[in-house]
C-alpha cells in the first residue's frame, strides 16, 4: 500500500495547493465544500482496504487531513489541529477507516450488500454451534483465525468483524442506515477525542447549573 498512499498524498497536496491560492477569494463555506469534494473523497475512497496498516503509513494520510483542516480554518502551518478537527466534526484517519468497515457490516447484516461479500461473513446468532452460548444471542461477527498477523489480520473478513464487534449495542441495534451512521460517528468521535468531549460535557453541565 505504500505506492497507493504515496500517490494519494501527492494528489491531495497538489489539490490543496491550488485551493490555497483561491482561499482569500471564496467564503469559508465554499472552501469547506471544495475541500470535502476534492480532498476528503480521495482520502475515503477505498479506505476499507487500509485497515491494519502500520501507523506511519496512516500518519501520511493524517497529514493531508491536518493540512486540509488548517486550510479551511485559516490556521497557520504549525497550529494544533485537534480542536479544529473537533469544531468541523471530522474523524481522524483510523476512525474514518473503521467507520467505512462498520457501515459495510451493517449493510451485510440488513442484506443491503452484494452476496459475494456477505458470504464470507458469519454471524454468531446464525451459527448452530453457538445457539446455547451467550454470544449466540448477540449480533456479532465471528472473527476467523489467521496464521499471519501482518497479512491475515488485515483480511476483509477479519477487519470487518473486528470493527463491528468493537461497537456498543446501542449502535449496532440501529434500525436504519442513516440512524446507524449518526450513532456510529458520535461513538467514534467520542473515542477519537475523549478528553475534549469530556471537557465539553463538563462545561455544559456547569453552564446548565
Amino acid at each position: 500500500m505504500k505506492t497507493h498512499i504515496s500517490k494519494t498524498v501527492s494528489s491531495c497536496f497538489a489539490a490543496l495547493r491550488r485551493l490555497c491560492s483561491i482561499r482569500t477569494s471564496v467564503s469559508q463555506a465554499v472552501l469547506l465544500s471544495l475541500v470535502t469534494s476534492l480532498i476528503m473523497t480521495r482520502l475515503d475512497y477505498g479506505s476499507a482496504v487500509l485497515a491494519g496498516l502500520p501507523s506511519h503509513l496512516l500518519n501520511c494520510l493524517q497529514s493531508v487531513l491536518n493540512a486540509a483542516v488548517r486550510l479551511v480554518c485559516y490556521a497557520r502551518k504549525y497550529d494544533h489541529v485537534t480542536h479544529l478537527l473537533q469544531d468541523l466534526h471530522w474523524l481522524r484517519v483510523p476512525e474514518r477507516i473503521q467507520f467505512r468497515l462498520a457501515v459495510l457490516a451493517f449493510c451485510f447484516r440488513n442484506h443491503q450488500a452484494p452476496s459475494y461479500l456477505a458470504d464470507d461473513l458469519h454471524w454468531t446468532d446464525e451459527a448452530e454451534s453457538r445457539h446455547r452460548l451467550r454470544s449466540g444471542s448477540c449480533p456479532r461477527l465471528i472473527v476467523p483465525r489467521t496464521r499471519l498477523s501482518t497479512i491475515g489480520d488485515r483480511s476483509f473478513r477479519v477487519t470487518v468483524a473486528q470493527a463491528w464487534n468493537s461497537l456498543p449495542t446501542n449502535v449496532t441495534a440501529s434500525t436504519s442506515l442513516p440512524s446507524f451512521k449518526r450513532q456510529l460517528k458520535t461513538f467514534l468521535f467520542t473515542t477519537s477525542f475523549p478528553l475534549n468531549c469530556f471537557l465539553i460535557f463538563v462545561y455544559r453541565v456547569l453552564e446548565a447549573t
